[in-house]
């Protein structure tokens, strides 16, 4: 077997941990409820004519509902799909996102557009998840990497030899590796016939 790669000591592999998909379940349709509330009242509010305080439900119920089951399914979706697989990536997040998605075009009671709704979402979050889930980019969990030990990863890792700097930039102009001064003494005595021999910090 070969020897994995050195930077993936800095990240080892979690055992994986079930979640709870009725949690995030409720969790989800607690969030997607209180949204939908919202928008139903602004568009309450925004019609021409008065439908009173019901007309948040009576009018715009299915945009309620709808704002629910789309993050109630997403969701149980993914954490049920990581249980299964015993994986917790970003394949979990296409299946949910597919499903929460297809949510979306139910209204309509058309297949293309229950599929067409949940390929497009599946695509938009499984993007953004598989990027870092930030609007950053992605970032290093400090809580398992050790910052110092990455850093001399990432440095080690780039280091040039000396010698191949040399060969790049030429001896000379405060570039003195070891034998520096021999060479030079040679180079002179070859080209100028001069013999140039070390001072001598001590006194005879």
């Amino acid at each position: 077997m070969a020897n994995p790669h050195p930077i993936a000591k800095l990240y080892p592999e979690e055992p994986y941990h079930a979640k709870n998909a009725i949690t995030s379940g409720v969790n989800g349709a607690a969030i997607g409820g209180a949204a939908g509330l919202i928008a139903a009242a602004v568009q309450n509010s925004l019609a021409k004519s008065s439908v009173g305080a019901g007309g948040i439900f009576s009018r715009s119920g299915a945009t309620i509902a709808t704002m629910t089951a789309v993050p109630t399914v997403y969701c149980f979706v993914k954490d049920a799909s990581a249980n299964l697989r015993e994986k917790d990536d970003t394949l979990n997040t296409t299946i949910g996102a597919f499903f929460g998605g297809a949510m979306l075009g139910l209204r309509s009671l058309r297949m293309p557009q229950i599929l067409g709704q949940g390929a497009l979402i599946s695509v938009v979050l499984t993007a953004f998840d598989y990027t870092g889930g930030r609007l950053s980019g992605s970032k290093t969990d400090s809580q398992f990497v050790d910052e110092y030990e990455r850093k001399e990863y990432l440095r080690n890792n780039r280091r040039r030899p000396l010698t191949e700097t040399v060969a790049d930039l030429g001896e000379g102009r405060g570039i003195e590796p070891p034998g520096y001064e021999e060479r030079r003494r040679e180079r002179l005595r070859e080209k100028y016939g001069v013999e140039i021999n070390p001072v001598s910090a001590t006194v005879e």
